[in-house]
């Protein structure tokens, strides 16, 4: 069997050919393609056991055919989405396939997905959020130094860890007054 120019599923990482057909394969088509040479590779992949063929059209308008097994071939196009159902967790915007910008979007998308973040605004919420924290463990810090207040080893390991910044504001204005660190922080 031929190999698509994407291969796209459980693809082994290391070099070499694959056995077998891969969930979602896409085949790039420019300008001087063999069309009969090309449905002969797309019907021999869906008959292989390949669930999904986006072929990408790159002459003429831009837009993606879309091949399953026993389904009418669909045309997407510019600003429309591709699935792939239980092979990939996000649509691809059609343009994410010859546009750098666009696949940069849609890369930067799944990346932050799979750290846990749903989008770029996520990151820089929790990145304020361990802001907030830094800044008040440090003002905690800052003020029994003011204070000419020693903060031991065993006020340290209550400091560093807490990630409640309600308990940290509370420390904070008790460090003002207190008689020392181990009150303020109690």
């Amino acid at each position: 069997m031929r190999a698509p120019d994407i291969a796209v599923g459980d693809i082994p990482g290391a070099p070499g050919w694959v056995k077998g057909a891969p969930p979602l394969a896409v085949e790039y088509a420019d300008t001087g393609q063999d069309e009969d040479e090309l449905q002969a590779k797309v019907a021999e992949l869906l008959e292989a056991g390949t669930k999904l063929i986006w072929v990408v059209r790159l002459f003429g308008p831009r837009r993606v055919k879309v091949y399953e097994p026993g389904a009418r071939v669909r045309t997407l196009l510019p600003g429309e989405l591709l699935t792939a159902p239980n092979i990939l967790k996000n649509p691809v915007p059609v343009e994410a396939l010859y546009d750098r910008d666009a696949a940069h979007h849609a890369t930067l998308q799944n990346l932050l997905q799979r750290e846990g973040f749903e989008s770029l605004d996520a990151v820089k919420e929790e990145g304020r959020d361990e802001g907030e924290l830094r800044a008040l463990r440090a003002s905690v810090r800052d003020v029994f130094s003011a204070r000419g207040l020693p903060l031991g080893p065993d006020h340290e390991t209550r400091i560093d860890p807490c990630s409640d910044p309600a308990v940290l504001r509370t420390w904070l204005r008790a460090a003002v007054t207190a008689p020392d660190a181990a009150a303020a922080l109690s």
